[in-house]
């Protein structure tokens, strides 16, 4: 499976760059044993990102952060088959939660619920 992992980025930082990224960290440390579970992960934020600094954003907040970052999560949801939201307040998680519910995706809360797809070695 494609699975979006989804938990606070932007949350909780007060826009602090430092802060935002111990945040993506914390995003990408499940991604490698999700694909060792036999998944792809993926984190809007690795699209958003450079999409951000192409359009010359300056802050979290301004006119080409709100036009990239949290559609480039809604874009991917078309694309995946699960979200993976990690714990912590995050408005666009809980967005991501929203949308893949809707779209009938599972949504997982822990990483240990996430079934593993045991591809041939």
């Amino acid at each position: 499976m494609l699975i979006l992992i989804a938990g606070p980025y932007r949350s909780g930082t007060n826009d602090d760059p430092v802060l935002m990224e111990q945040n993506l960290r914390r995003l990408e440390e499940v991604a490698l044993p999700l694909f060792r579970l036999g998944h792809i992960p993926m984190i809007g934020e690795w699209v958003a990102l450079p999409l951000l600094r192409l359009a010359r954003s300056i802050r979290p907040g301004d006119k080409a952060y709100e036009e990239i970052l949290y559609p480039t999560a809604a874009r991917l949801l078309e694309k995946c088959d699960a979200v993976l939201r990690l714990e912590g307040a995050s408005q666009g998680a809980d967005e991501d939660v929203r949308i893949a519910k809707e779209r009938g995706l599972n949504v997982y809360y822990r990483l240990e619920d996430v079934p593993a797809n045991n591809p041939a070695k």
